[in-house]
């Protein structure tokens, strides 16, 4: 895989895919940002191509393609320092117009792409129209990489194409901690459904040396393994295949105690109970002491930390105690620390811990995909699989 540090890129139109699909708050006639992180992460790159004079046509998507991404060409300028001229269109003669007036080191903010239906369906006559508005293709993208889209796959085909600074660091973070980590290698995987996760588990007990699971997800694995868990939210379809997983794993390390709850807001009584003692009108909401205890232990004997998706209902106080306690922990601990996904990274931003940690991925679903050992379809069109 190519990347941007052996192109010469002076003097040349390049267009960078970044991932600035961010959270925004509107409040009183305003717009802002929730969270810049993806911006700052994508900042090297854009800083790279500034340094070698490229002229830099920057191409994003945001939600559903109903916003715009006007406010976030905004938060860039002022995170460069730097004059950031946006235009209203992705493509066409407008675009093609602006970029001809293009001077070396000026930066050109496309509108989203995805209002455009063809970015999705990977159509090969949008991603040429894209194509024609430079000279080289620079994928900065890690977090859409699972995406087969025009401006991550279709586009390749059309222009030289290299992996920015971004998307090269990830791979080599997430290469490495997959095939050649510092042992022991420790898993934490929470999280709503495991029905999403379930192959990234299986690889990793077979991978890792400790897999800790917890959230909803462990709730199916306890009743998979005939335990109690009352009216807690299970994926029913996944038991049976549950079965086919090593959930006895010696290596498996599942939640020992529980905060339970009949009302997810906590208002009603919150009480602690072991695994299997949750009542028919309780839900299980968070891990308790007695986990915590033992999954600090599993942390602070680990060499490689990754970590993926919230412990319990964090967004409540009363059941947030497990997600902030693992946090600590990680950051706490002399591990090599990965982790990603946007609500684990919430997690990291309540308690300013994320500097803390070694690597904060801006993948959500491309990070579990190229965990999970999924070919991601933006790495292959790069050639990554073809040198790894």
């Amino acid at each position: 895989m190519l990347t941007i540090k052996s192109a010469d890129v002076k003097n040349k139109k390049v267009l960078l895919r970044v991932d600035f699909n961010v959270v925004l708050v509107k409040k009183g006639g305003t717009t802002r940002i929730a969270d810049d992180f993806r911006i700052r992460a994508a900042l090297p790159t854009i800083k790279h191509l500034l340094k070698n004079k490229a002229k830099i046509i920057i191409a994003s998507h945001l939600g559903d393609g109903k916003e715009s991404l006007r406010p976030v060409s905004r938060r860039l300028e002022k995170l460069l320092k730097k004059k950031v001229r946006f235009v209203g269109e992705c493509a066409g003669k407008q675009v093609e117009e602006k970029v001809r007036a293009m001077k070396n080191g000026q930066i050109l903010f496309l509108e989203n792409l995805r209002r455009h239906p063809e970015e999705k369906k990977n159509d090969l006559e949008f991603a040429e129209k894209l194509a024609r508005l430079a000279q080289i293709y620079v994928n900065d993208a890690f977090g859409v990489c699972h995406r087969p889209h025009a401006s991550v796959v279709g586009i390749t085909k059309f222009l030289p194409s290299y992996a920015g600074l971004l998307l090269e660091k990830e791979t080599n973070v997430l290469e490495q901690a997959t095939t050649s980590p510092d042992r022991p290698l420790a898993v934490i995987v929470g999280g709503a459904k495991i029905s999403t996760k379930i192959k990234l588990i299986e690889r990793f007990l077979n991978l890792a040396d400790d897999v800790i699971l917890g959230g909803a997800l462990a709730n199916t694995v306890l009743k998979a393994k005939g335990l109690s868990v009352g009216k807690s939210f299970v994926e029913e379809e996944m038991i049976e295949p549950l079965k086919k997983v090593e959930i006895t794993s010696p290596k498996l390390h599942l939640p020992v105690d529980v905060i339970v709850s009949s009302s997810e807001s906590g208002e009603r009584p919150v009480r602690v109970c072991g695994v299997g003692g949750v009542k028919n009108g309780e839900k299980i909401f968070d891990i308790g002491p007695d986990s915590l205890v033992l999954f600090d232990k599993i942390i602070h004997n680990a060499k490689t930390i990754i970590w993926n998706g919230p412990i319990g209902l964090f967004e409540v106080e009363q059941f947030a105690r497990g997600s902030y306690f693992i946090a600590q922990s990680v950051a706490a601990s002399s591990a090599y620390s990965i982790v990603g996904g946007g609500e684990t990274i919430a997690v990291l931003g309540k308690l300013n811990l994320t500097d803390k940690f070694n690597h904060v991925s801006t993948g959500g679903g491309a990070l579990l995909e190229f965990l999970s050992g999924n070919k991601l379809p933006g790495l292959e069109s790069l050639g990554y699989y073809t040198n790894n």
